[in-house]
C-alpha cells in the first residue's frame, strides 16, 4: 500500500518513525542511500527517490516505505552550509534528516537490522561501501547512478531500476525516472482531498498540493544546478539534466506563490554561495566535508574534494597551527590520512583563477612501497588526459616507501568521477 500523499517534512517525520518501528519489531524496511560523501546530490536524489517511490510503490514492493538515509553522522551536517541554503526553500530543517545515527550502532546492526529484512537502493553511486557495505551489499536492489559501473549490482534488479548513465547530476537521472510516478501522485491527491484529510487551513487541496510538488522540485533542482553550474558546464551538462530542470522549474511554476518571485539564477547563486562559504571551517573538517573512500584490491584509498585552492587551505592550516603554512598543511594532509589507514589519498581542489577562469589542483600522496608503484603508475597512465602539469611551489617526495606529488589539472572536464576510477585502476 502507498503511503499517503504529504508534506515532504510529515514524509521524513513518517519515515524515521518507521525505521524505529522495523528496528524494534523486525519489520521489513527499504533504504534509499546517497554516497558517503554526502553532498547535496546524494542528499536530495535519495530524499527524492524515497518520497516519490513511497507514494506510488511497485506492486509487489519488498516494503510500502522507502527511507531515505543521508549517509553522515547528524553532526557533519553543519559541515554542509549549502543544506541549510537549501532547506529554507523546502519547509525542512537539519533536524528531519534521517542519517546514519538514526541507524542501530555497527556493533549491534546486524541483530537489529536483519540483512534479510533489508533492501537497499543506492542513488549517486553504485558500490555500497564500508561497514555498510561489509554487511548489506548483497542486499542492494536498485540504483540510479551517474558514476562508472563498478559491477556491484546484480543485472537483473527486477522491479527497481537499474540505471547508471552519464550526465551531471544524479538527482537528475531520479527526477526524469519517477516523473510518471511524480505526476501521478500529485493527480491521485487533488482528486482525494488529501489537503483537506490532513487538516491543513489552506484554501483548497491544488494549493497545498502543489506547494508539496514546489518544495521537493526546489530540493532536486538546487543540486542539479550546483552540479552543472546552472546548466552552463558543458563539460557536464547532458540532456538528461535539462529535461529535469525543465520539469522541475515546472513543479515550481504551478505554486503560485512562488512562482511570480522564484528566480532560477538567483536560486542558483544563492546555494553555490552557501557551498564555498567555507571558511569558518576547521582543516580537518574541510577535507571531510566531502570526502569518498574505496577499499581497492585490499588497498585503502581516500578523496577529498574541496571548493577552494592549495594557498586558501596552506593558509588555514599555518594560522590554526602557528606554523609555516606549507609544512602545517602537508602535516594537517597526512593526520588525515593516517587517522583512516590509507594506503593512497588525493586532494582535488576547484577554484577560479585570477582570469576568473575555472582551474582544477590534484594532489596526490601515496604511503606504502604497494601503493606508491600505484601512484606512480596513474601519473604515468593520466598525464594526457587529465592534462597534469607540475604545480608551482610544489614540495614532492619519491622514495620507495612514499611519494607525492602536486599538479595542475589542466583538462578541467574531469572531476572526481572520473579521477577517482583512474586511481583504483592503477591500484593492484
Amino acid at each position: 500500500m502507498a503511503v499517503p500523499r504529504n508534506s515532504l517534512r510529515a514524509f521524513l517525520t513518517h519515515a524515521r518513525g518507521a525505521l524505529r518501528s522495523a528496528i524494534e519489531t523486525s519489520q521489513k524496511i527499504t533504504f534509499v542511500i546517497g554516497n558517503e560523501s554526502a553532498d547535496l546530490d546524494s542528499m536530495s536524489c535519495s530524499i527524492l527517490y524515497a518520497y516519490l517511490r513511497s507514494m506510488s510503490p511497485p506492486k509487489n514492493a519488498f516494503s510500502p516505505l522507502y527511507v531515505p538515509i543521508t549517509n553522515i553522522p547528524s553532526s557533519d551536517i553543519q559541515l554542509r552550509p549549502e543544506y541549510l541554503a537549501v532547506f529554507k526553500h523546502t519547509n525542512i530543517e537539519s533536524k528531519h534528516l534521517i542519517t546514519l545515527d538514526d541507524l542501530p550502532a555497527l556493533s549491534d546492526i546486524q541483530s537489529k537490522l536483519a540483512p534479510e529484512n533489508t533492501k537497499w537502493i543506492l542513488v549517486d553511486h553504485n558500490a555500497l561501501q564500508g561497514q555498510l557495505g561489509k554487511i548489506y551489499a548483497e542486499r542492494v536492489a536498485g540504483v540510479i547512478d551517474h558514476h562508472d559501473d563498478e559491477k556491484k549490482v546484480p543485472e537483473d534488479t527486477g522491479d527497481e531500476p537499474r540505471i547508471i548513465e552519464r550526465c551531471g547530476s544524479c538527482t537528475s537521472l531520479v527526477a526524469n525516472y519517477c516523473q510518471p510516478s511524480w505526476d501521478m501522485a500529485s493527480a491521485s491527491a487533488l482528486s482525494s482531498g488529501a489537503a483537506h484529510a490532513q487538516g491543513d487551513s489552506m484554501s483548497n487541496d491544488a494549493a497545498f498540493v502543489k506547494r508539496w510538488d514546489a518544495d521537493i522540485a526546489q530540493l532536486g533542482l538546487a543540486s542539479i544546478l550546483i552540479d552543472t553550474a546552472d546548466l552552463n558546464d558543458e563539460n557536464k551538462t547532458t540532456e538528461h539534466d535539462r529535461n529535469a530542470v525543465e520539469y522541475l522549474e515546472a513543479k515550481i511554476m504551478l505554486c503560485p506563490p512562488l512562482a511570480a518571485s522564484f528566480n532560477r539564477a538567483s536560486f542558483y547563486k544563492e546555494i553555490d554561495a552557501a557551498k564555498k562559504d567555507i571558511g569558518s571551517l576547521k582543516l580537518q573538517d574541510i577535507l571531510r566535508k566531502d570526502y569518498k573512500q574505496w577499499d581497492q584490491g585490499g588497498r585503502k584509498l581516500g578523496v577529498s574534494s574541496v571548493v577552494k585552492p592549495i594557498e586558501f587551505l596552506q593558509k588555514k592550516a599555518g594560522d590554526e597551527a602557528s606554523a609555516q603554512a606549507s609544512d602545517a598543511f602537508l602535516q594537517a594532509l597526512n593526520e588525515f590520512a593516517r587517522e583512516r589507514e590509507l594506503d593512497m589519498f588525493s586532494l582535488m581542489t576547484t577554484s577560479s583563477g585570477a582570469d576568473g577562469q575555472f582551474q582544477r589542483e590534484l594532489l596526490l600522496w601515496a604511503f606504502n612501497d604497494g601503493a606508491v608503484s600505484a601512484a606512480k603508475m596513474f601519473a604515468t597512465n593520466s598525464k594526457d588526459e587529465l592534462g597534469l602539469e607540475d604545480w608551482q611551489g610544489s614540495d614532492d617526495i619519491d622514495s620507495k616507501s612514499e611519494w607525492r606529488k602536486t599538479w595542475w589539472q589542466r583538462q578541467v572536464q574531469h572531476s572526481r568521477k572520473r579521477v577517482a576510477p583512474l586511481l583504483r585502476e592503477a591500484m593492484p
